[in-house]
């Protein structure tokens, strides 16, 4: 209730034009993008491997079974 007004500070930050995307202007960013972008390509890739692994014929993740 009593912290002091942000809005102008970050209105500054955002509206800047320095060629950086909006979501990576934060000091706290990478904190938060990184680890989604692992997840992201994470699952891109595991799907990846199993719809390979599914088109011939394996129905698990290792074996042959």
């Amino acid at each position: 209730i009593y912290r002091p007004n942000r809005v102008p500070e970050y209105q500054k930050l955002f509206q800047k034009h320095d060629g950086v995307r909006q979501w990576w202007k934060t000091p706290r960013s990478p904190y938060m993008l990184y680890p989604y972008y692992a997840m992201l390509w994470g699952g891109f890739a595991g799907s990846m491997y199993m719809m390979t692994r599914m088109l011939l014929g394996h129905k698990t993740w290792f074996s042959k079974g």
